[in-house]
C-alpha cells in the first residue's frame, strides 16, 4: 500500500472516493511497445524496445505487452529479447483475429496473448466486413491460440461504439472458443466516466463472475484517467495504459497516473513501484525523442517547482504547497527564480547555492533577478544568480573585512 504519511489531500476524500477501493489489488497492463510506439512518427529499434521493458519493469508492470511480431522483423526480434531477458512481468504478445498472427506469437514462444478484432457496426462496414463473419473469424483465431496453449484475452476494438447486445455475444463466442480474459475498450476515448462504468458493468453481467475484465482506454477527450478509475469501480480487474500515457493521437492512459489516484485518492492497491516513475518517464521520454509539457502531473518538470514568493515563503513545508510527497513519484523539489519571485525566494535560493547573501541584500538583489527575468523573458538560471548575487557579497565582504 501507499505510504499514506506521503498524501496531503486533508479530509475531502475520505466520507467519499476513499473508502471505494478497501485495499483491493488493481493489476497493470502495460502496452507502451505496441499501442505506446503507434505514436506518430516513432520508430523503436530492437535494442531500444528492450531498454524499455527493462524500464517498465523496474516500474512494476503486471503484465508488458511486447509486441506485434507481424509488423516488422525488427519487432520479431524485439520480442526475442525481450522473451530472453528474464523479466518479472507475465509477457504477452499481440494479434489480430487472424491464424498467421497466432502462429507468429506461437513461434516467438509467447504463452499469452490479446486477440483484437473491430466490434462496432462503424468499423464493421469501413472494413466490408459483415457481424456474423467477423464472429466467425474470432472464434476460429481463438480456437487455434487456445489449443495451441496460448492465455487468451479478447479485446473488441471500438467497443464503446458498439451495439451492446452484439458486444456481449462476441465476448461470450470469444469466450467459449477459448478466451479466459475479455478487454472492455474505449478506442476513440469517447466515454465519460460514467459511460465507461454503464459499459464495463454490462459486459460484466453478460460473462461469467470468474472471467477478468480489463478496460483499455484512450485520452481524447482528457478523460482517460477517469476512465480507468470508473472502469474500476465498476468491476474491471485490469487496467491498460503506457508510460507517460503516449500512444495513438491523444494517447492511451498514463500507468503511473492511474496507479497513483487509485491507490492515493481510493484506497486501492497496485504493484506499480510510484517511487521508478519520474526516472522511467524521463529515460523514456529520451529514448521516444518525445517532451511533455511541463505541468504534466506525477512527471512533469513544475510539479515539484516554485517560483512564486508567496509559496517559497511556505516551501519549507511541503504538505502547505503540495498534496503529496516528491518522494513518492521519485522527483526532487527546487526553488527558482523569475518574475514571480519574492525576497524569500532569493534567501532560499541563495542558502541552496551556499551564497553568503545578507538580508538587507535580498530586495536589491530580487529587483535585478526580476529585471533579467523580464528582459529574458524566462527564469534566471544559477549561474546568473550568482553573478547577479556576487558584487553584494563581494560588497558586504570588503566591508566587514
Amino acid at each position: 500500500m501507499i505510504a499514506r504519511d506521503k498524501i496531503w489531500t486533508g479530509t475531502l476524500n475520505d466520507t467519499t472516493a476513499m473508502g471505494t477501493g478497501r485495499g483491493a489489488l488493481v493489476q497493470l497492463y502495460d502496452t507502451t511497445l505496441r499501442d505506446g510506439e503507434q505514436t506518430v512518427g516513432l520508430v523503436l529499434s530492437p535494442d531500444e524496445k528492450l531498454e524499455i521493458a527493462r524500464l517498465v519493469d523496474q516500474l512494476g508492470a503486471d503484465r508488458i505487452e511486447v509486441g506485434f511480431p507481424r509488423v516488422s522483423d525488427d519487432d520479431r526480434r524485439a520480442i526475442e529479447m525481450i522473451v530472453g531477458a528474464d523479466l518479472r512481468a507475465e509477457l504477452w504478445g499481440f494479434a489480430r483475429a487472424v491464424p498467421e498472427d497466432v502462429d507468429a506469437i506461437l513461434e516467438l514462444g509467447l504463452r499469452a496473448s490479446v486477440i483484437e478484432a473491430p466490434v462496432s457496426d462503424l468499423k464493421l462496414a469501413a472494413l466490408g466486413v459483415s457481424r456474423e463473419k467477423m464472429v466467425e473469424r474470432i472464434q476460429r483465431a481463438v480456437a487455434h491460440a487456445a489449443e495451441a496453449g496460448i492465455q487468451v484475452a479478447f479485446f473488441g476494438v471500438d467497443g464503446s461504439r458498439a451495439d451492446l447486445d452484439f458486444l456481449a455475444a462476441v465476448y461470450r463466442a470469444a469466450i467459449e472458443a477459448g478466451a479466459g480474459e475479455i478487454v472492455v475498450v474505449d478506442t476513440l476515448g469517447i466515454a465519460a466516466p460514467e459511460a465507461v462504468g454503464y459499459f464495463v458493468r454490462t459486459i460484466k453481467k453478460a460473462v461469467a463472475d470468474d472471467v477478468p475484465v480489463h478496460f483499455h482506454g484512450h485520452d481524447d477527450f482528457g478523460l482517460a484517467t477517469a476512465g480507468a478509475i470508473a472502469a474500476v469501480a465498476a468491476g474491471a480487474s485490469w487496467i491498460h495504459g503506457t508510460v507517460n500515457g503516449m500512444g495513438e493521437r491523444a494517447g492511451n492512459g498514463s500507468l503511473p497516473e492511474i496507479a497513483l489516484a487509485l491507490e492515493a485518492l481510493y484506497g486501492y492497491r497496485t504493484n506499480l513501484r510510484l517511487e521508478e516513475t519520474v526516472e522511467v518517464s524521463h529515460r523514456i521520454r529520451e529514448i521516444c525523442g518525445y517532451h511533455l509539457a511541463p505541468w504534466s502531473p506525477l512527471v512533469g518538470e513544475n510539479l515539484f517547482r516554485r517560483e512564486t514568493g508567496a509559496v517559497a515563503a511556505q516551501f519549507h513545508v511541503p504538505s502547505a504547497v503540495e498534496p503529496y510527497s516528491s518522494s513518492l513519484v521519485g522527483a526532487t523539489r527546487g526553488i527558482v527564480l523569475g518574475k514571480k519571485s519574492g525576497a524569500e525566494s532569493i534567501r532560499v535560493r541563495a542558502a541552496d547555492l551556499g551564497i553568503p547573501l545578507p538580508d538587507e541584500c535580498h530586495r536589491d538583489v530580487l529587483a535585478r533577478v526580476k529585471a533579467l527575468a523580464i528582459a529574458k523573458r524566462g527564469l534566471v538560471t544559477d549561474e546568473e544568480f550568482v553573478e547577479i548575487a556576487a558584487p553584494f557579497v563581494a560588497e558586504t565582504t570588503g566591508l566587514r573585512g
